[in-house]
């Protein structure tokens, strides 16, 4: 994955986009092209947070690549074969990422998605009904179904969990981007439909470049869904050059470790 951007903040977002934190913050996009054709990750980054407690809410990303399949064994990173030519492997927070062992491909090598949902049927009807994704494929044995906005693009793996979903402290959130008129329906039809509402229509500012128009929801199970109006975002989620060299250099002049230490403190739980 290469860094296609980093962001630093010195207040926390007023839409929780760092989630529920105050302080100073970053955020770095990842990915294996650019955002227009690309799934890419967030990674946000809280100043002096030192661990999360992870729940059932994310339970993996699935990509395809026998790089990182052979990456993972020639750096000793604990890999196991959880079906024949997948294996899963364990990121340092506890996120799982499920790598097939196939060559990679030239379009996006991310397959999917996966959360757990507490009502297989119920988040289908939502997703589907109210957000227009279609159904790919659904299983009802093993509780599972597939859903896409578009056939070329990261797909979302809705999966029963068996009982409530937790959150925990490390929740992230899904995004899309859309027109910037279909924002205000994607509001009404939702207040309409009486679903939750997490942050009603904003501007979402970052400092140097582009402001972005935002709404966030709640599908079922509160996971967290955002929306943003596509023609500021993609001048905002341009590539930088410079994006590896930011994130290096804010990595370098994050002394938080060493106060931390050198005080004899722990940095704090989330």
């Amino acid at each position: 994955l290469k860094v296609l951007r980093h962001e630093e903040f010195e207040e926390g977002c007023k839409a929780s986009c760092n989630g529920p934190y105050d302080g100073k913050w970053s955020k770095t996009m990842v990915g294996y092209g650019p955002e227009d054709n690309h799934f890419v990750a967030e990674l946000t980054y809280n100043y002096g947070i030192g661990e999360y407690r992870l729940g059932n809410d994310f339970l993996g990303i699935t990509l395809v690549s026998s790089q990182a399949v052979s990456n993972a064994k020639k750096m000793g990173w604990p890999l196991k074969e959880v079906t024949s030519g997948v294996f899963e492997a364990e990121a340092p927070g506890g996120y799982k990422f499920y790598l097939e062992d196939k060559e990679q491909p030239k379009q996006d090598p991310v397959l999917k998605v996966t959360l757990g949902v507490s009502n297989l049927q119920k988040s289908v009807s939502y997703w589907s009904g109210l957000l227009g994704m279609k159904i790919y494929e659904k299983d009802e044995e093993k509780q599972r179904a597939l859903l896409g906005y578009a056939d070329n693009q990261c797909k979302l793996e809705l999966k029963a969990v068996g009982g409530a979903v937790d959150h925990g402290t490390a929740f992230g959130r899904i995004a899309f981007s859309c027109a910037k008129e279909e924002l205000p329906n994607i509001e009404a039809l939702m207040k309409k439909e009486n679903q939750k509402i997490l942050t009603p229509l904003v501007s979402l500012d970052t400092p140097g470049k582009a402001t972005v128009q935002v709404v966030i929801l709640a599908d079922p199970d509160g996971h967290e869904i955002c929306f943003v109006g596509d023609e500021a975002f993609r001048e905002l989620s341009k590539v930088d050059p410079n994006g590896g060299k930011l994130l290096d250099d804010a990595m370098a002049a994050d002394k938080s470790d060493k106060w931390f230490a050198d005080h004899n403190r722990k940095k704090v739980s989330a």
